[in-house]
């Protein structure tokens, strides 16, 4: 069914909505809220906490206009009780035409720093006494171009009405699970009329998600297991000799997932697995022992890395472990006749081991008999790229890492075609983190500190959200804390590293403050993956609160990797409870894994399981708050109809059309 035949969706609106992926009414109801606005209460500004989003009814006393600033603005002067704070809209002189005297509703976020009062920046508003467009619940859209929430909600519910919606559960399973209609759970989904509307039928539309995606992976993972060209002739004992080598003794989890690699080495499949631990347990070395494996049988190996300054460090490590055999490393800013050196040697096969960023996927790089793939953070590369490259041997072994910890639990869903070991234990000469939450009264103490740190030989790192600060003056941008920084610790050196500077630019401040040449490192959340100096002790992570659980602890893991006593900061003025008990969940834990259970409790299985890398299979269902037990519900389920005792040809079909991309990412 076409979009135009919509009511209010021109030729032009449609373009918009081809534009986010979708050509016709039945793609609308996939179109999942990112979020949805509570209008069903207003609340005092007075009582919210920092950085709380509210609706809230007050009194407008006066409007400024200043549009010759740095940042043109429209304040209003606001009266709620007996109380008075300020609302202010950033950019948007139009707001002055539009507010008069009289009394209003406000709809956003407040501020409500401790000396500097309480203020409500860009919210939306409309007076009182009219027919309210705020009120109820609304979901609100992801949008592009010039489309409005409005124009979007309005072409969703009629999409939902006019299009067929139908389960693939079979229907007496529907009956024993006690499912709802599907097409209801998409109605109320985009219609709520209460918060349980929202979570009920979320839960309803994963189950029909990942039933679906867990049938495809019973279909086609089933037959297509790859038969094994590649004969490896190390032993245990080789293993053991080359595990010697290193400079500490294995872990038992270590020592686990080496012979589980052996085995898969040794067996009539090729291997397919995922190697996935906690921060700093050793992941590197055990890939450094298979591609041994792989280098002593007399194959060649290729190691994939996501940013040049992780590739680069892997490959010092590979040239040092296997210093027996000819390694090379290649990525984008590799001069133009290193590169040739290094894809002839490939070619002739006197390369055995590269190391390298997506340069090694490139067409014209040619390998003589490469048997082995590691790619290294697996959860920054697409499925694409990961076939990409193990097509270029024959039946390549894959080996795949990943620390970002994944609950036991969803393991089996999230990488349905991996063979999975997880690392628990760190090594022994890990240190332990000391995790502190700082508030603003404490900061210059920190810094003070900090300096005290640096002048004893000890590395910092200072990390912000943001490459560049937000109109609400919520977030500063990396360089505004590095200026403020340089004030505050004028005798210490600082560097800067974000997103935006060239792969060459990112090596040489790396190598730079990796050679002390720069005692704090200010960056962006670029340093997140894989970055190992040792004499970086202490990191300051700035807005917090912005960030998820998992992600805070990667960065926490990028201090503590040498003998000395680490210590990792947190700042957040967001005071409200949910902030407060999250940031406590990682002062006070620093197993991995188990940040991972709770940040999936709290956030629910959209968030989590949305990023599955395997071209766009499920990315929208990171807008669904569902609970982890619908993933658990939906395998149940695809277990039951795959029981023989229903007829699945038609459910072999939809999966099958529905995550047809599967069969790149199992069979390759």
């Amino acid at each position: 069914m076409k979009l135009t035949d919509l009511k209010y969706v021109s030729e032009a609106r449609e373009k918009q909505f081809n534009k986010m992926g979708i050509f016709t009414q039945e793609d609308l109801p996939r179109l999942y809220p990112r979020d949805f606005l509570d209008l069903t209460h207003t609340n005092s500004i007075f009582a919210a906490y920092h950085n709380t989003v509210i609706l809230t009814v007050c009194e407008v006393l006066s409007v400024e206009v200043n549009r010759y600033s740095r940042r043109p603005y429209v304040k209003a002067l606001c009266r709620q009780g007996g109380g008075m704070f300020q609302a202010i809209w950033f950019n948007q002189p139009y707001v002055a035409s539009k507010l008069t005297q009289g009394e209003y509703l406000f709809y956003g976020r407040v501020q409500n720093r401790y000396g500097t009062g309480v203020s409500m920046v860009n919210p939306t508003f409309e007076k009182c006494g009219k027919v309210h467009n705020l009120q109820g619940i609304l979901p609100v859209y992801p949008l592009s171009g010039t489309l409005t929430q409005g124009a979007v909600r309005t072409a969703v519910r009629q999409a939902v009405k006019n299009v067929s919606i139908a389960s693939a559960i079979p229907y007496a399973l529907q009956k024993k699970y006690a499912l709802a209609p599907l097409k209801e759970a998409y109605y109320k989904l985009h219609n709520p009329a209460s918060p349980q509307d929202i979570s009920l039928s979320s839960e309803r539309i994963a189950i029909e998600e990942y039933f679906l995606l867990v049938s495809a992976f019973k279909v086609i993972k089933g037959d297509g297991e790859k038969v094994r060209t590649n004969a490896y002739s190390v032993s245990e004992s080789d293993a053991e000799e080359f595990i010697r080598s290193f400079p500490f003794e294995f872990t038992d989890g270590q020592k686990s997932a080496v012979n589980d690699v052996l085995r898969d080495l040794r067996s009539p499949k090729v291997m397919n697995r995922l190697l996935q631990g906690d921060v700093g347990c050793g992941k590197t070395a055990v890939a450094l022992t298979a591609a041994y494996m792989a280098v002593k049988s007399g194959y060649q190996v290729a190691m994939l890395a996501p940013t040049e300054v992780l590739a680069r460090q892997n490959a010092a490590q590979l040239a040092k472990y296997l210093s027996g055999y000819k390694t090379a490393f290649l990525s984008g800013s590799t001069p133009a006749a290193e590169k040739r050196a290094v894809k002839n040697g490939l070619k002739n096969g006197e390369i055995s081991v590269v190391c390298g960023t997506h340069a090694v996927i490139q067409r014209d790089v040619e390998f003589k008999n490469l048997s082995l793939v590691i790619c290294d953070e697996q959860q920054r590369f697409g499925v694409a790229q990961r076939s990409a490259l193990t097509e270029k041997g024959e039946n390549c072994d894959c080996l795949v890492m990943s620390a970002t910890p994944i609950p036991r639990t969803l393991s089996l869903v999230f990488y349905g075609d991996l063979d999975i070991t997880t690392i628990r234990e760190k090594p022994r000469s890990r240190q332990d983190i000391s995790t502190s939450i700082i508030k603003n009264s404490r900061y210059n103490d920190m810094l003070g500190w900090i300096g005290g740190e640096v002048a004893n030989g000890r590395q910092a790192y200072f990390v912000c959200p943001k490459i560049e600060g937000d109109d609400e003056g919520t977030v500063m941008s990396v360089t505004e804390l590095l200026e403020d920084l340089q004030r505050a610790l004028p005798r210490v050196r600082f560097g800067l590293l974000h997103g935006k500077l060239n792969d060459k630019k990112k090596e040489e401040v790396m190598s730079a403050f990796r050679n002390k040449e720069y005692d704090c490192l200010v960056s962006t959340t670029v340093i997140e993956v894989g970055v190992d100096v040792p004499d970086a002790t202490v990191m300051v992570i700035y807005n917090a609160d912005r960030f998820g659980l998992s992600q805070l602890h990667q960065l926490r893991g990028r201090v503590g990797r040498g003998s000395v006593k680490s210590y990792c900061f947190l700042l957040s003025d967001n005071e409200s409870e949910q902030s407060r008990e999250r940031l406590a969940v990682l002062k006070n834990n620093s197993d991995g894994f188990a940040i991972a259970e709770y940040d999936l409790k709290l956030r629910g299985g959209g968030d989590f399981m949305g990023t599955r890398q395997s071209g766009r299979i499920l990315t929208e269902l990171k807008n669904l708050r569902f609970p982890v037990s619908a993933v658990f519900t939906a395998k149940a389920i695809s277990d039951d109809a795959f029981s023989g005792a229903f007829d699945v040809t038609e459910l072999r079909r939809a999966a099958l059309d529905k995550y047809e991309s599967l069969k790149d990412v199992i069979l390759n």
